[in-house]
């Protein structure tokens, strides 16, 4: 692991909910316990994103909150579809990284066949080609869907963990060696699933503030 010194990462929820901001702020925190992360609830906007509208809505508000903050080393968007990633990216000089796109590219490095369990099948085009452009030459299966409403689910997560274990065990039956969980909120069944799942689960905060670390310190080394 690297050795850094304080370093301050915003994770933005686009979604309104700071309940869930505070969790996926408690995974990054776990995953990367070098860093200080500062969560971002966004102000406007769904409690949860549920289709493309409210994805590409989103990006204005996770860029306002982006650049809201000083004295940042890097920022994580946390909602898997990436919104205001690229826009971030060319107005900021730390680095930034989204959820989705982090976990396809730690998916394709694993190699093997991968697929999304998600809960928003109104989103599952755009998180096709999400993976299909960041996840290289790796083997996509495509998303794999829970039955019933996404918001329902979100508040029942037992019956949450039911649907997606099923949509696992299904995506693995198709062939997939590993599986993404599609969405910051579902970051936290995620890691509920891990030891239960039959193949390898990547929860995408970990994925981004893992990657986050990686290229922090090839910052670091370069300025030494």
């Amino acid at each position: 692991m690297a050795t850094f010194g304080t370093i301050n990462i915003g994770l933005i929820n686009p979604n309104t909910n700071a309940a869930t901001t505070r969790a996926m702020v408690s995974i990054a925190q776990r995953a990367v316990p070098a860093f200080n992360i500062m969560g971002l609830t966004a102000q406007h906007g769904p409690m949860m994103i549920q289709n493309r509208l409210a994805l590409d809505a989103s990006a204005t508000e996770v860029v306002r909150l982006g650049q809201s903050v000083q004295a940042l080393q890097g920022l994580i968007v946390s909602a898997f579809g990436d919104p205001g990633v690229a826009q971030l990216s060319k107005d900021n000089p730390t680095p930034v990284v989204g959820i989705g796109g982090a976990a396809a590219r730690l998916a394709a490095r694993r190699g093997g066949a991968l697929a999304v369990v998600t809960t928003t099948p109104k989103l599952a085009d755009q998180i096709d080609m999400l993976m299909q452009d960041q996840c290289g030459a790796a083997r996509y299966l495509g998303c794999f869907l829970t039955v019933g409403d996404p918001e329902a689910l979100m508040q029942d997560p037992e019956g949450l963990d039911a649907a997606m274990l099923a949509e696992i065990k299904r995506a693995a039956e198709a062939g997939a060696s590993q599986v993404i969980i599609g969405g910051g909120p579902l970051g936290m069944a995620a890691e509920r699933l891990a030891d239960r799942s039959p193949i390898p689960l990547i929860n995408p905060i970990r994925a981004a503030a893992y990657e986050m670390e990686h290229r922090l310190s090839i910052v670091e080394k370069a300025s030494t």
